[in-house]
């Protein structure tokens, strides 16, 4: 049945029931009971029909009802027990606290649980102010009257006392701001007919309690209930600033003036004033109700001027935002400092274009649009009325302020900016309601000059790239799902010899890589992959094969490319230089063998193999006899073009699965694999004896190449480190033998180790008494013959042998540990004589010093400390510091290593790769890590003249350097020819013996004051 014809019928049953009451005087409760009674069923009706969210008031209401109609009955039904009476008497009065409380639960649920301090009081200043009237003329009579029954007085003093309840209750309700919905405006009617009607008639029947005033309370219940606004009275209105209104501040004025006025009153009619205390009581608490109100006044001011402020500080911030990430950031903070500290919030703002924290769906847009054309423009929702992903993120709270992020001036079909959504407790979003709109337009102002701001730069680049892609070297080629090339940029014609729009992507590909380009190209339009620097082979414009690298981006989703993006690029002359350096990594580069780090690598997969199938591994060192004496009296050439037929002969008497090596100047391997008998082993060694025992002729001259060969097997040793060294103390007994020949290990050899262990005693007491010395070899500019540093070269005065040179000590300190105190002292007077130098050279000439650090020096813990306190005890600068090392120093991934690197590089001290090109070389730690200077080993420069292959290899290593911003300096200049040279390919430094063989730290000062002097000398 619809609700308004139940409500025609509910009325005209609650007239026809009023009429009774009027006219049956004797039925008047019986009359009540029924009227109590249509009252609940319209109430449940009601309730069922409208469904609000929260039914408690409801409830209460309805308790109110039904107590009323009990306690009518039992106080005027006549044989009963007094205590049925009493009983009747409890529950009328119960009516009112019930009621109130039924109210104060609508002005929390309209409030949202806001604390409106100014609505409380202004509620509690007029109540006051009835208050004192309702003493005057209601209960002050008879508490001062005459005697009356207990019940009697108890229910007069009760009555008007519980009406002052629910009028302050009322007055409550009735101040939250918003719009009060036609369901308030009945229970409010229904609420003073009550009160009106119960407290009336007290001034002349105190005992009066069938008061006619309850059928129209009750029927204002029902049609209250029935109303479809009666959802409105559980819902939190938006919130408005409470202003004192003129109505609002005539009441309040009649409230405050209620005290004089009834003073004039009593004095007039009575001459005196009875209640002169209670009137006196009121009056002050009226008075302090007014002075609370205007600290509250001034407390909404000052608030307000906080958030004028914050909205201030907000706008700076986003005029300066350069993206919605820093708009959104902006837009927290600014919630954050308009909510009271320690009030829990979150903010998800949802953009329409740059989905900064989620999409505005379809849903929103529509919500939007409703919003602009009601003049609504923030909302107060439930976290659930929200788009699902929104409300994720806020299902903490119950209730969001929905905020369109709109342009005032822009007409209503322009899309939607974004919207604020802003999750918090009820009452601090009422709140902040008018505050969030104000900063919802100035986000969408930001928003939309970033966006205007970001549609001119892509604009901009759009333009800017399609100049790049028109004019690249890479080729950059769109491709369909089918493989075939939809777009080509026009170096395509330069690289691939033909235009390939059109064309299958594979047809362009080398036949034997078109297979691993289809799966490359499924696997990136699946997912599963992506194509970053992979290298296929493809046929260029002259026929010729070129190495391309290609790069793959699937951006079939952008409807601006709607396709596989492919770049390729050219790398065919990159990749040979690198497996050239590769090759030169691992291979000896005078004579093509493998270098040390091939073959100690090779000799590990050949014990793992070893250990898995039982085959013996050998392992032969081979050093030439006496080839210092050609070095010197033929020349480096000469001993050269020795070394590279010794190789020859070496690796022609190893069978193919064997592998040759040089680990040294005159120092060669073989590893001999895959042989079940040691005498295998044995026996190689005597066919390299046997090949290398014909003279061998070099420039007409047939020079003797005899060699000493040390062996050790897999028997003795199951370990590369221990089989080198058993085949280095093998070595040594060979040559103590008389040389041109082998010898094996045995554990008998203890003279070789003993010969070695006196070294390293002498080694010992050479450290400890500072028998060393250290001379210096000057770098100088290629350009123009300028000194501008010394490397120091450390030498060992043995008190019998002399004058030792590195090579035959620094191994065995290597060994024995005594390396890192004795480059202590190397460091540490290098500093020194660099130090005496600077005080007295002018600063355009003061040289800096470069000293070689050795791998187990550097690994010492404290080295960057060590090397920070001798640059302090000398008083140089860190830039009068080069130090060098080797390869060595960087195999493997000890980030400690490059950490202390970096640390130094930091400092100011250059770091040098020594003889670079001889170890183990990496593009990578030369482009990623703290490298200053590469040192181009004497090997390179010495058959650079004669050897065009290695003068382009020497060309290479020179540009990749330049090219990474690092410096050059090539050692072993012998002469001028050299030099010319290498200053035509652009190498900045050098130092040989064309300028000056290694010098004493006098000769060095000489040499450096007066360089063509000390050079003529």
């Amino acid at each position: 049945m619809p609700s308004r014809l139940v409500a025609a019928l509910f009325g005209g049953w609650m007239v026809l029931l009023g009429v009774l009451f009027m006219a049956m005087p004797g039925r008047q409760t019986p009359v009540q009971v029924l009227a109590a009674g249509a009252t609940l069923a319209v109430l449940a009706l009601g309730l069922r029909e409208h469904r609000p969210e929260r039914r408690g008031p409801w409830q209460l209401l309805a308790a109110t009802v039904g107590g009323s109609a009990l306690g009518s009955i039992a106080a005027t039904t006549g044989s009963v027990p007094a205590a049925v009476h009493l009983l009747g008497a409890v529950l009328l009065i119960l009516m009112y606290p019930l009621l109130a409380f039924a109210l104060l639960l609508f002005v929390r649920q309209r409030t949202g649980g806001r604390r409106d301090r100014g609505a409380t009081l202004d509620a509690l200043t007029l109540t006051s102010g009835v208050a004192l009237l309702a003493w005057t003329v209601l209960i002050g009579p008879h508490v001062r009257g005459p005697a009356l029954a207990t019940g009697d007085v108890t229910l007069a003093i009760a009555t008007p006392v519980g009406g002052l309840l629910c009028l302050a209750v009322l007055a409550r309700l009735l101040l939250v701001p918003g719009r009060r919905p036609a369901a308030l405006l009945w229970l409010t009617a229904g609420i003073l007919a009550m009160l009106g009607s119960d407290i009336g008639p007290q001034l002349s029947h105190p005992n009066h309690l069938a008061a006619f005033g309850r059928i129209p309370f009750f029927a204002a219940l029902a049609l209250a209930a029935l109303d479809p606004t009666m959802t409105g009275l559980g819902r939190p209105t938006l919130a408005r600033p409470s202003e004192l209104g003129r109505v609002r501040l005539a009441l309040l004025a009649l409230a405050a003036l209620s005290a004089p006025a009834v003073l004039v009153f009593q004095v007039s009619v009575n001459g005196k004033v009875p209640d002169l205390e209670i009137i006196a009581a009121l009056s002050a608490l009226t008075f302090l109700l007014v002075l609370a109100r205007m600290a509250g006044v001034m407390a909404s001011h000052r608030s307000a001027v906080a958030r004028e402020r914050g909205l201030r500080e907000a706008s700076a911030a986003l005029v300066s935002a350069s993206d919605s990430d820093e708009v959104a950031d902006a837009v927290r903070r600014t919630v954050a400092q308009l909510l009271p500290a320690d009030t829990p919030h979150r903010v998800v703002l949802a953009m329409a274009r740059t989905g900064l924290d989620e999409q505005v769906s379809e849903e929103a847009a529509l919500q939007n649009a409703l919003d602009r054309s009601t003049g609504t423009t923030a909302r107060l929702v439930a976290v659930r009325a929200v788009d699902w992903a929104v409300a994720v993120r806020l299902n903490q709270f119950t209730m969001v302020l929905r905020c369109p992020l709109v342009l005032a001036d822009r007409p209503a079909g322009d899309p939607l900016v974004g919207v604020l959504h802003v999750g918090a407790p009820t009452w601090a979003l009422l709140d902040l309601q008018q505050t969030l709109e104000v900063l919802a337009t100035q986000v969408a102002l930001a928003l939309e000059r970033i966006a205007l701001s970001q549609e001119v730069i892509r604009r901009n680049s759009e333009a800017y790239f399609r100049t790049l892609v028109l004019n690249t070297s890479d080729v950059i080629l769109i491709v369909d799902d089918e493989n075939r090339v939809a777009y080509a940029s026009p170096s395509a014609v330069q690289v691939l010899g033909t235009d390939p729009a059109g064309v299958l992507l594979p047809e362009l590909i080398h036949p034997g890589d078109r297979q691993r380009l289809a799966d490359v190209l499924g696997a990136v339009r699946s997912g599963g992959s992506t194509a970053e620097g992979l290298d296929f082979r493809a046929l260029g414009r002259r026929r010729s094969e070129v190495m391309l690298e290609m790069h793959c981006r699937d951006l079939r989703t952008d409807p601006t490319v709607a396709g596989m993006v492919v770049t390729l690029r050219d790398v065919t002359e990159r990749r040979r230089l690198e497996r050239e350096l590769i090759h030169q990594a691992f291979h000896d580069s005078l004579t093509g063998l493998a270098n040390r780090v091939l073959f100690t690598d090779r000799l590990q997969h050949a014990l793992a193999r070893g250990a898995r199938d039982g085959s013996v591994v050998g392992v032969l060192f081979i050093d030439l006899d006496d080839f210092k004496i050609v070095n010197d009296t033929l020349g480096h050439a000469v001993g050269d073009q020795l070394l590279v037929a010794v190789a020859e002969r070496i690796a022609g008497a190893l069978r193919a699965d064997d592998t040759a090596a040089r680990i040294g100047g005159d120092e060669f391997a073989a590893l001999v694999e895959n042989v079940q008998d040691p005498g295998a082993v044995e026996e190689t060694a005597g066919r390299i004896l046997a090949a290398l025992a014909p003279p061998i002729v070099i420039d007409g001259e047939a020079l003797q190449a005899n060699a000493s060969i040390g062996i050790t097997t897999t028997p003795e040793a199951d370990s590369a480190d221990e089989l080198l060294r058993q085949a280095d103390l093998a070595l040594y007994v060979a040559k103590g033998a008389g040389k041109n020949r082998w010898r094996r290990y045995q554990n008998h050899l203890h003279s070789a180790m003993v010969e070695r262990l006196e070294l390293r005693s002498a080694l010992d007491h050479a450290v400890n008494e500072g028998h060393f010395l250290l001379q210096y070899q000057p770098i100088v500019k290629l350009a123009g013959d300028e000194v501008v540093g010394f490397e120091a070269l450390v030498r060992w005065h043995h008190p019998i042998r002399g004058v030792i040179a590195p090579d035959q000590f620094i191994e065995v300190a290597e060994e024995s540990g005594l390396i890192v105190p004795m480059g202590r002292w190397v460091l540490d007077q290098a500093l020194h004589t660099v130090a005496q130098w600077w005080r007295v050279l002018p600063r355009v000439r003061r040289p800096y010093v470069s000293v070689n650090v050795s791998v187990r020096q550097f690994r010492q813990p404290g080295f960057v400390d060590q090397v920070r306190a001798s640059l302090d005890f000398a008083g140089v600068p860190p830039q009068a510091l080069m130090l060098e090392i080797t390869e060595t120093l960087l195999m493997g991934d000890d980030e400690r290593i490059w950490t202390d690197l970096a640390t130094l590089r930091d400092m100011g001290i250059k770091i040098a790769i020594d003889d670079f090109g001889t170890g183990y070389s990496s593009l990578g730690y030369l482009r990623q890590r703290p490298i200053d200077v590469l040192k181009i080993d004497k090997m390179f420069i010495d058959d650079m003249l004669g050897d065009n292959q290695q003068l382009a290899l020497v060309s290479g290593i020179v540009s990749l350097a330049q090219s990474l911003g690092l410096t050059v300096v090539a050692e072993g200049i012998e002469d001028a020819a050299h030099r010319r040279v290498l200053a035509r390919l652009g190498c900045p430094l050098g130092q040989g013996y064309h300028y000056s063989p290694p010098l004493d730290a006098t000769e060095a000062f000489a040499w450096l004051r007066n360089p063509q002097q000390a050079a003529a000398a």
